[in-house]
């Protein structure tokens, strides 16, 4: 049986573990920097600025993401046999798309 997405879990190599909790925290830290910003006041256009800053992170994140959910579950799916991982794809590119 695979490690990938058989029972909607994934076993992530420690590198990819880290590499995905590494984005997320720097997210994370741009995110507390948005607050603070807000809270002393900063000027509207800057705050934007850094918001737009965040999307692209979390953009990013997600495509690394979906490049190895491809590569992974959905390769080792088909290989299986399993078609369902190709509609399951579908609907979460047109959830991402919206």
């Amino acid at each position: 049986m695979s490690a990938c997405c058989q029972h909607k879990t994934k076993h992530r190599s420690p590198e990819e573990q880290k590499s995905l909790t590494n984005r997320l925290s720097r997210i994370e830290g741009q995110v507390r920097g948005l607050r603070e910003m807000l809270q002393k006041d900063a000027y509207c256009t800057d705050i934007l600025v850094q918001v737009s800053a965040v999307t692209a992170a979390l953009n990013s994140f997600s495509k690394e993401l979906l490049a190895t959910h491809i590569r992974t579950c959905v390769a080792d799916g088909i290989r299986q046999g399993d078609d369902g991982v190709i509609d399951e794809l579908v609907t979460t590119l047109q959830k991402l798309m919206k």
